[in-house]
């Protein structure tokens, strides 16, 4: 075949190129971008996520799609922060859930390849020890994607699966935790469909309520130590949702030189006198209620 003469697989396109074009190389952090960049003339892919940040190792799902649907070399950037389930397992002795969400964006619609690179990266990590899963998905119209949870919650069995903030998007969040339910999750993670978990009150209020220990409903968004104690009496929850976080400079680096859109001087990390200050006002909270 001469070079820049175009090949065909099911609906994608690529070009074939002799080794003295291959010169430009695509930082990507999706299929759909692997794709376009194979397509435009790429001749080798470095594959990532976060692209935001610089870029952070790719999950194996997103691998394995991203090689299925392209036919030019992938490299992959290794990266490792924000941490591997293998070594946070090593370090703690508590469970870890595990988030399956492939791309940004609060829409929570997932197309074809996005759920493969899902339900491939909940059977790797569930063989690597993830205790459990944190995972919603939904439909264009707004509703639960009730196959792909389906498919999810068989996948991961009999780990338990929390369905992610997705509910916060729904038409009907009370009318959605029946499905949700019906379909095995275990925990649902809300902030009542506000921004916080505190603006939200009334309809995590109505979620317990409505659940009747049927699952468990756990707020999350915004909560602090200002807000914690108020969150539980009024909703009646007993669990909640934090990161905890707080900015810690790591960069001795001077230069001009930046990874990603962000501060390339600062990281998040959870703080332990936060988490610490957040389980006391928890405990002496359940304890007066």
């Amino acid at each position: 075949m001469q070079a820049g003469e175009h090949w065909r697989s099911g609906e994608f396109s690529w070009r074939c190129r002799s080794d003295d074009n291959q010169k430009m190389e695509v930082c990507v952090d999706s299929v759909v971008s692997a794709v376009n960049a194979s397509r435009g003339g790429a001749s080798r892919l470095e594959l990532c996520v976060a692209l935001s940040e610089g870029g952070l190792t790719p999950t194996p799902g997103l691998l394995e799609i991203v090689k299925s649907c392209v036919h030019i070399p992938v490299f992959v950037m290794l990266r490792p922060r924000p941490g591997l389930l293998e070594i946070v397992k090593s370090c703690v002795h508590i469970p870890v859930f595990v988030m399956l969400r492939p791309r940004p964006g609060a829409d929570f619609v997932y197309s074809p390849e996005e759920a493969r690179i899902i339900k491939c990266d909940a059977a790797v990590l569930k063989k690597h020890g993830a205790d459990g899963f944190v995972f919603g998905a939904l439909t264009a119209s707004g509703l639960i994607d009730e196959i792909l949870c389906k498919d999810i919650v068989e996948i991961v069995a009999p780990l338990p699966v929390t369905f992610h903030r997705a509910i916060d998007v729904v038409r009907n969040p009370v009318g959605s935790m029946e499905t949700i339910i019906q379909l095995g999750f275990t925990r649902i993670l809300t902030s009542g469909g506000e921004r916080t978990a505190y603006a939200g009150l009334q309809i995590i209020r109505e979620l317990m309520v409505a659940s009747m220990g049927r699952i468990t409903i756990v707020p999350a968004s915004g909560i602090n130590s200002d807000n914690l104690g108020p969150i539980l009496e009024v909703t009646g929850a007993r669990e909640f949702h934090v990161s905890g976080r707080v900015p810690l400079k790591i960069s001795w680096n001077q230069s001009k030189c930046k990874m990603g859109t962000g501060d390339d001087d600062t990281i998040y990390v959870t703080s332990y006198d936060v988490v610490a200050r957040l389980w006391d006002i928890y405990r002496q909270t359940i304890i007066q209620n």
